[in-house]
């Protein structure tokens, strides 16, 4: 038997890159998924055949997470089509980089609303519906700790992430619903590539700095939620897990 046969899971921010990944991964596991998706209808309606051809289930849910309404939805949809809520993975995020002088309101808000407000309303929403057993993984990022140049409001929301984690963990540890984080390093996805992070001087740099050798790609991350999502991880909450190929 699968590690999550008779789960149900959903993933925010899943329609590509870290967040598909994950999906299909618990999928894979035998859990049911919500793969919820801000924009790109297309790109989530992919990831629900990919697992539907493997011969798993999911369905794909529209919701904005910054958004309580939404987040509600998002998680309501997964009741009603899977019966419960076992698994939680808030990996819906944005990025903007910007030197000190740059900043403004809208940079601010437009990052720490999806990236800090959005984990705690879709949070805020999941437990309701989830009982002893239940996990909450939080997608977070290295550079919480290694806080690069221009990245002030970026590296504060995932410092909030971080945060929060420990915070939920504590607030839901008698409920027996672990809460942990894992803080990937650069990952080549769709997105750092329209960037043009990847193949850029900074992306170099970080590679230089890996001690693995390489760059992270979204199944590593996948992999890491999988364990934490499962029974495997049942005696870890609070975490912080710095999945980056060594960086610090």
């Amino acid at each position: 038997m699968s590690k999550l046969t008779g789960k149900v899971a959903v993933v925010t921010g899943a329609s590509k890159g870290i967040g598909a990944a994950i999906a299909r991964s618990l999928a894979a596991e035998g859990a049911s998924v919500v793969v919820n998706y801000a924009s790109s209808q297309a790109g989530a309606d992919a990831v629900v055949a990919d697992i539907t051809k493997a011969g798993g289930k999911a369905i794909a849910v529209r919701g904005d997470v910054s958004k309580a309404a939404d987040a509600q939805g998002i998680i309501a949809s997964a009741v009603e089509s899977f019966g419960s809520l076992d698994i939680l993975v808030n990996n819906s995020g944005i990025y903007e980089f910007g030197a000190i002088e740059d900043i403004t309101e809208e940079h601010f808000h437009k990052q720490f609303n999806v990236n800090v407000l959005g984990v705690l309303l879709t949070t805020q929403a999941a437990v309701k519906h989830m009982s002893a057993g239940a996990s909450i993984v939080n997608v977070s990022s290295v550079v919480s700790r290694i806080t690069p140049p221009a990245s002030a409001v970026y590296s504060g929301t995932k410092g909030a992430v971080d945060a929060v984690t420990s915070a939920l963990a504590k607030e839901l540890g008698s409920r027996q619903i672990r809460v942990n984080a894992v803080n990937p390093g650069m990952i080549e996805t769709e997105g750092t590539h329209t960037a043009g992070i990847i193949g850029s001087d900074l992306a170099a740099g970080v590679l230089a700095q890996t001690p693995l050798g390489r760059l992270g790609q979204p199944d590593d991350i996948a992999a890491v939620v999988t364990f934490l999502a499962s029974d495997d991880s049942r005696w870890l909450t609070g975490e912080h897990l710095i999945a980056s190929g060594g960086v610090r």
